[in-house]
């Protein structure tokens, strides 16, 4: 357990979005990204000790607000997160977020934390979790469909865990694909933008999309994918958003992260209720396999679970420690007796 410990009941360490930006640069991107996926790994591993719900959702008509609670007996997570994508048109983010860990067993809060930059990390690190055991061996060559904001991390979660160099971009904005080039080129990745997702998937080994519209959309037809190939599809996240089309998931053998949640906000919404997926915790445990065959389709419908952000909030809380990257917040009431709360708001009357 890290020594991350406030000096005082009344604080709580709180790590901002320049203090994550530090944390990540002084570990190396790279290095954050293999870490945390080893604690993504640690606690899919023991997936029958989590609480796991559905997160909940507040919808409306330009995004969705949900939070995202896990427990494992006796520590408590949760993070809030928004998906709008209309915001860009604003100069705000698609998604933001933040989370809270604390101890199950006084009720206190240990650590918050920003999860805007984390959560793109821990997704990132997820997608490439699964694929190393799922894509096919020796892949070298990945399609980016969508070259937004987790285009970046994608890309470098897959070249930490899988090996791969070569990038072939696609976005509807020939702009964000000339974003996503300028920032890893200079990484040492080999780098070719299409004019169509048709052509950024030729020769592919592994297709990723992540695109922001919360809508179904048709981003890979039938036609475009061939035998073999993985397919990470992460931008479906909510109800009535999905990237595939219908006869891709019929021809896959489909991994999932908690399959109730899945069935409402990922691909598999196309499919009937009682399709056959696997959840990806059970061939961590051996229970279920993973790639069957060299011709084998594999799609992880990735939307994100709160065991991942679980993972992410234990990470940050067990390497922050050390580095000082944090402040305190005065969160929390701290009165010399704890039945005496209203005792205390008047002895302050005397201060203020």
């Amino acid at each position: 357990m890290s020594g991350l410990v406030a000096r005082n009941l009344n604080m709580v360490p709180f790590v901002s979005v320049e203090d994550m930006m530090k944390l990540v640069l002084k570990t190396g991107t790279e290095r954050f990204i293999q870490e945390l996926a080893g604690y993504i790994r640690d606690d899919f591993g023991r997936w029958e000790r989590f609480d796991k719900t559905p997160r909940v959702g507040s919808y409306g008509h330009e995004g969705v607000i949900e939070l995202m609670p896990t427990s494992d007996g006796e520590l408590y997570g949760f993070k809030y997160v928004n998906g709008h994508p209309k915001n860009t048109r604003d100069g705000r983010q698609t998604v933001t977020a933040f989370g809270v860990l604390a101890d199950l067993g006084n009720g206190y809060p240990m650590l918050i934390t920003e999860m805007t930059l984390l959560t793109a990390l821990r997704t990132a690190a997820t997608s490439a979790l699964v694929a190393s055991h799922l894509a096919p061996k020796g892949s070298h060559t990945m399609a980016l469909i969508g070259n937004g904001a987790q285009s970046e991390f994608q890309a470098l979660a897959f070249r930490s865990l899988l090996g791969i160099e070569r990038l072939r971009l696609y976005d509807t904005d020939p702009a964000a694909s000339e974003k996503c080039k300028a920032n890893l080129y200079p990484l040492g990745f080999e780098i070719e933008i299409f004019r169509t997702g048709e052509e950024a998937v030729e020769g592919a080994d592994i297709i990723t999309t992540a695109t922001a519209d919360k809508r179904n959309a048709t981003i890979l037809t039938d036609n475009m994918v061939g035998p073999g190939v993985h397919i990470n599809a992460v931008g479906g996240d909510c109800p009535g958003k999905t990237e595939l089309h219908r006869d891709i998931l019929l021809r896959s053998s489909i991994f999932t992260e908690f399959t109730p949640q899945t069935r409402i906000e990922g691909e598999i919404q196309q499919l009937d209720a009682d399709y056959p997926v696997t959840e990806f915790w059970q061939v961590l445990a051996g229970t279920a396999d993973g790639r069957r065959g060299e011709r084998d389709i594999t799609l992880f419908d990735s939307v994100g679970f709160a065991i991942e952000d679980f993972s992410s909030l234990r990470y940050v809380r067990d390497l922050v420690g050390p580095t000082g990257l944090y402040e305190e917040l005065d969160m929390l009431a701290d009165p010399d007796d704890p039945r005496d709360l209203f005792g205390m708001l008047q002895r302050a009357a005397a201060r203020l």
